[in-house]
């Protein structure tokens, strides 16, 4: 399967750098979001009298409204239009934004946060859509380039902006101001989109276009509609999945809905080989997992978010808990690796469209050897001969990794799914790394905290680094086999 090109007749779209730049803007207020929030969580507990597990829902309602509509926002948008969608989810987002700043009290905050993650989790897979959609060969790498560029700007500013917020809002109010500032962003988001996107803006699907089935053959015109049974199906299974490891300490019982989950996913699958036998048009086409390089890239996405998220988990726990470190020190010492994160996802952005996957397996090496020397150095400083503070170095190889495997990995994976699954398809890679994430930051926090409960902090830490550090292989060995797939082949 392959996409579509480009209109001769019409070339690529001339608002399509500026529709770029709305899309960055919302990527841009999303994540700022997140990082803010967590170092907002003090003042928070302070200012609205939060216990722990309020604080812990804070987190968790949005990572579940984020992550179990991924797949059918990206089919909505797909059907109706990814323009519209992605407005809806901005002024969403915005919205709950002003609610979670007015919130009164722990309770009102929580919901407000669910509701920005429906927010988010509408604009993620239009964003990637639409990228999809107006940019074509070498330009689409570079578009992810900046798509991951602006990944790196938010991871690096949001903790230093919260800090300056809350110090100017002081302790009790100060939180609020994290949730203000998303406003204008947000506004003015809308404005550009309403401004600048196609018209129209949402539309109703006809009958689908012919398209390869997974032998390559026309499967034919079909009747197009958001499968509902099949979105409740998905929603419900990712829902079971995920909530036993977005919990900090769940009871034995609700690890019974993993296995629960995994039985939704199967009867899921069963349902959209059935519904698409009936001649509709299935939530996501089945086929695309018959292509290899999407097949890879979403495994080695979940891989690596399974491992490398952690990461920076560690080294918070590790330099506040470990080495007595204040959280603004914490939050310095990851800041270089942000930065080189942005640098290295604009250069790989123009270098994959020559290199192609060479790019992503490099972004892997680098990263094994990050995680290497920041073993390494919490092993000397246990022993007297290192400061801590060389982890500015070691974890920059790690932020050199980001910018060079996310945004590529997207792109070369995407490459060959057609046009009209490009939300849906994208909704899955973000699905697969939402999943990846929570069982990761669960299962490697869990190894370094029972290591810790016998050993100290620097035993712990090189015992979790050396855990993520296996599956970060892993994920390099799929990007060998997937190079190894592409016979020598360069390029999108």
């Amino acid at each position: 399967m392959t996409s579509p090109p480009a209109d001769p007749t019409t070339g690529p779209d001339p608002r399509r750098w500026r529709i770029l730049g709305v899309l960055s803007a919302a990527l841009f207020m999303s994540l700022i979001s997140v990082s803010i929030v967590n170092v907002a969580l003090p003042s928070i507990q302070e200012g609205l009298g939060a216990t722990q597990s309020d604080l812990q829902w804070i987190l968790t309602g949005y990572a579940l409204t984020f992550g179990v509509g991924l797949v059918t926002a990206g089919r909505a948008g797909d059907l109706y239009g990814r323009g519209g969608f992605f407005i809806i989810g901005v002024a969403i987002f915005t919205a709950a934004s002003v609610w979670s700043a007015l919130a009164p009290d722990p309770l009102w905050l929580n919901f407000s946060r669910a509701v920005a993650g429906v927010g988010s989790g509408l604009i993620g897979p239009q964003t990637v859509g639409m990228i999809q959609q107006y940019f074509r060969g070498a330009e689409r790498g570079r578009a992810f380039g900046i798509f991951g560029s602006v990944v790196g700007v938010s991871v690096a500013i949001g903790p230093v902006l919260g800090g300056v917020l809350i110090q100017a809002g002081g302790p009790v109010d100060g939180w609020r101001w994290v949730f203000f500032v998303n406003v204008p962003v947000g506004v003015l988001a809308i404005l550009l989109a309403l401004a600048w996107m196609p018209r129209p803006l949402l539309s109703r699907p006809g009958a689908a276009p012919a398209v390869q089935g997974a032998d390559g053959a026309p499967a034919g015109r079909r009747r197009t509609d958001l499968d509902p049974v099949g979105a409740l199906l998905l929603g419900l299974a990712l829902l079971a999945i995920l909530l036993p490891f977005l919990q900090p300490a769940p009871p034995p019982l609700l690890w019974l809905a993993l296995p629960g989950g995994l039985a939704l996913v199967g009867l899921w699958l069963w349902w959209e080989r059935r519904y698409e036998a009936r001649g509709r048009s299935p939530m996501v086409e089945l086929g695309i997992f018959r292509v290899p390089s999407f097949a890879n890239g979403t495994l080695l996405m979940g891989l690596y978010f399974l491992g490398m998220t952690s990461i920076f988990v560690l080294v918070a726990l590790y330099f506040q808990q470990g080495a007595g470190h204040t959280a603004l020190a914490t939050g310095l010492v990851g800041l270089p690796s942000a930065v080189l994160s942005t640098v290295s996802a604009l250069w790989a952005g123009r270098a994959v469209a020559v290199h192609g996957r060479k790019v992503v397996v490099g972004g892997l090496v680098v990263a094994l050897v990050g995680v290497a020397l920041s073993m390494l150095v919490v092993w000397l400083h246990a022993r007297g001969t290192a400061s801590e503070w060389w982890l500015l170095l070691s974890l920059s190889f790690v932020g050199i990794a980001q910018g060079s495997v996310i945004s590529p990995n997207q792109a070369l994976t995407l490459a060959e799914v057609p046009l009209e699954y490009a939300g849906s398809s994208g909704g899955v890679m973000q699905t697969v790394q939402r999943v990846g994430t929570s069982m990761g930051i669960a299962v490697i926090t869990a190894i370094t905290f029972a290591v810790l409960r016998a050993s100290d902090w620097s035993t712990a830490f090189v015992v979790g680094f050396a855990s993520i550090g296996v599956v970060i292989a892993m994920a390099l060995v799929v990007g060998v086999v997937d190079l190894r797939q592409r016979d020598g082949r360069v390029g999108l």
